[in-house]
């Protein structure tokens, strides 16, 4: 073995520094740099065994050994080189301090390791070493070159290890939140965990704060998967009370930090956790993330770093997730307070044939043509096909397209551009637009304009709109429901509607009868308008007597339901009664009308005539004679009421002078 110079000592350490530039411009690993560089080290101090160790859970560890493996470590002169802070010589072996630091991340978890470069001398070396405090001196310098190679890389390796992380976590978090199921999406962050921090299980506690207890999910053994501990016990009530990151290996540590009684209750054994805390809104806590039994030799501060990364984005997650919870289930009750608010009302076989046949093809996507006269509830029905449809959670927007003259149509209903022309002071989103994902209904689409039927038949094509103004083609998914009263087949042969696209509109079609051929439902659609118009003003319903009910049947209501609508509208407010008449319901004036084709036609004075004296009497007889009530339902003064009785030749028994 040659003599260690002092000369020598410092060939190496200059020959340690280029090595440590060297690495560091070669990206080396910790071990390729060992490997290149400890095996000589040791030589050239004349050792013929060595390495770097370090300790952990209060065991000795060889990072790196040269030499007989065989060989049993010095604790006793490793332990008390370190807590002297300097290099030892005993029974053989020299011990140098190697200034170490375990980086977690960030400053706030850098902890110190104890670690050590220990060399096996020959017996011939040690008195030399013993009497040369150069050689000691040069070894420690050494020792510090290496340990600064060493941090260096480690510190590289980190970053890397960091950064694979980070991309990791991001993209977990990603995928969570594309979870609406809670449980689904408490488990996956949990098997992220486990993945990412090399460990047997993961659990999340949220805080109950009234009741003073954690919730943990997902919990492997317990029924129902839900794990509930008190919240200032264990680990994670140390969390959850100090607001930090709490690290537990066994055989190091406290074992009463441990909640032992739930390992128990779980036939499990805890090793090892990591737990976190985790932070809502406003910086608020809201539970603990715990990784329990790390597969390797324990939890380090960098475990505790990353799952902290894990539980900020967790906490995003679950709030993201209760937010979509709630909105969903928001929108849901609108969406069905909506569907409840205009239901398809009828018992007779003809409204239940057509309500049946929607229903079908509400599950569809084909356009619908609704034939109907005026009032028949046209639009009642295409808002049930839109509501017994996957749309049902779009929008329903509907179009009036008599309404809407030809030179506003192709703005309304495909939007414009801010300057399209004189007025278009903004821009302005079309119903094409308003309506994707949802339902359009063009109601009275008959009177469109032949301009217009051509614009409406290539959006109905292409599914595409351009504003007026505009050059970019807009996509539409719309589903377009049509109706009209009038008979298209005729209005083709006029040339007045287009052909194609009647067809295009035409694939399903729906005919709405009248009401007055649809029997007793006029009693079914009364009662329904009469429980929601005294909702609406807060009174007490009231009820139709058998005079009543029998006028409502024997009604012609030209107007159909509408028609029927405003009379149960006028009556909820204007009629005090908890129980209609026939005379309330004023019906005879419009009687006579429908029955006009078989009455004398006369003029239009006697018609005027005629259908005032209907109208005082029907208001007389509603206020069961008493002439003051009938005077101020009919918005008069009481002597003006006997006035115009008078006029009309109507008998006024009872007047007063």
């Amino acid at each position: 073995m040659p003599h260690y110079a002092h000369d020598d000592s410092e060939s190496l350490e200059v020959r340690l520094a280029v090595e440590l530039i060297n690495s560091l411009r070669a990206d080396s690993t910790r071990s390729e740099f060992l490997a290149a560089t400890l095996p000589d080290l040791v030589r050239t101090l004349g050792g013929n065994t060595g390495g770097i160790v370090h300790q952990q859970q209060g065991r000795w560890h060889r990072d790196f050994w040269t030499g007989d493996e065989s060989v049993s470590m010095p604790e006793a002169l490793i332990g008390e080189s370190l807590d002297q802070a300097k290099l030892l010589l005993a029974e053989g072996w020299c011990a140098t301090p190697m200034l170490m630091e375990a980086h977690g991340g960030s400053s706030a978890t850098t902890e110190a390791v104890a670690t050590a470069l220990i060399l096996r001398l020959p017996i011939d070396e040690q008195d030399a070493w013993q009497r040369d405090e150069q050689r000691r001196e040069n070894l420690q310098s050494i020792a510090d070159l290496l340990a600064a190679a060493l941090q260096r890389i480690d510190s590289q390796d980190q970053r890397i290890r960091r950064i694979h992380q980070l991309n990791t976590v991001l993209e977990a978090a990603a995928e969570w939140q594309t979870l609406d199921d809670d449980e689904a999406l408490l488990k996956r962050i949990a098997d992220t965990a486990t993945e990412l921090l090399n460990c047997e299980r993961a659990s999340i506690f949220l805080w109950d704060r009234r009741r003073k207890k954690l919730i943990g999910r997902p919990a492997l053994g317990v029924e129902g998967g839900v794990l509930e501990v008190d919240d200032n016990v264990g680990v994670v009530g140390e969390v959850l009370r100090t607001g930090e990151a709490k690290i537990w290996n066994g055989g190091a540590d406290d074992e009463s930090r441990v909640n032992r009684k739930v390992d128990r209750s779980l036939e499990f054994e805890t090793r090892s956790l990591v737990a976190v805390p985790m932070q809502g809104q406003r910086d608020t806590l809201i539970g603990v993330f715990e990784a329990i039994n790390h597969r390797g030799e324990g939890f380090d501060a960098f475990d505790a770093v990353l799952l902290a990364d894990l539980a900020t984005h967790a906490a995003v997650a679950i709030a993201s997730q209760r937010t979509r919870r709630k909105l969903t289930e928001t929108r849901d009750r609108l969406v069905n307070d909506a569907a409840s608010a205009a239901p398809l009302i009828g018992e007779n076989s003809a409204i239940d044939s057509v309500r049946q046949n929607a229903t079908k093809v509400a599950g569809t996507d084909l356009s619908v043509l609704i034939l109907g006269e005026n009032g028949t509830g046209k639009e009642v029905l295409a808002r049930h096909i839109h509501f017994e449809s996957e749309r049902r959670s779009g929008p329903f927007i509907a179009v009036n397209c008599a309404a809407l003259v030809e030179s506003l149509l192709e703005s309304e209903l495909f939007g414009h551009e801010k300057g399209a022309f004189t007025d278009a002071n903004a821009t302005h989103v079309g119903k094409f637009e308003l309506a994707s994902g949802g339902t359009l209904f063009l109601d009275e689409v008959g009177d469109m304009s032949p301009g217009g039927q051509a614009k409406l038949l290539r959006v109905l094509e292409d599914k595409i709109v351009v504003r007026v103004g505009g050059s970019q083609s807009i996509p539409v998914d719309v589903r377009v429901v049509a109706a009209t009263n009038q008979p298209l087949e005729d209005l083709i042969e006029q040339k007045r509607f287009r052909e194609d696209l009647y067809f295009r509109l035409n694939v399903v079609k729906l005919t709405l009868p009248p009401l007055s051929q649809r029997g007793d439902d006029v009693l079914l659609l009364t009662n329904q308008f009469l429980h929601d118009f005294c909702y609406q003003i807060g009174r007490k319903i009231p009820t139709l007597d058998r005079g009543a009910q029998g006028a409502l049947l024997a009604h012609h209501w030209p107007g159909n339901v509408r028609e029927l609508r405003n009379t149960i509208e006028r009556i909820c407010y204007l009629c005090d009664e908890d129980v209609i008449h026939a005379a309330d319901l004023m019906l005879s004036g419009s009687k006579l009308r429908a029955n006009s084709k078989s009455a004398t036609i006369g003029t239009l004075k006697d018609a005027t005539r005629d259908f005032q004296v209907e109208h005082i009497n029907a208001a007389i007889e509603a206020c069961h004679g008493n002439m003051t009530d009938a005077a101020a339902r009919l918005g008069l003064h009481r002597s003006n009421l006997y006035r115009k009785m008078r006029q009309l030749g109507v008998a006024t028994s009872g007047e007063e002078d």
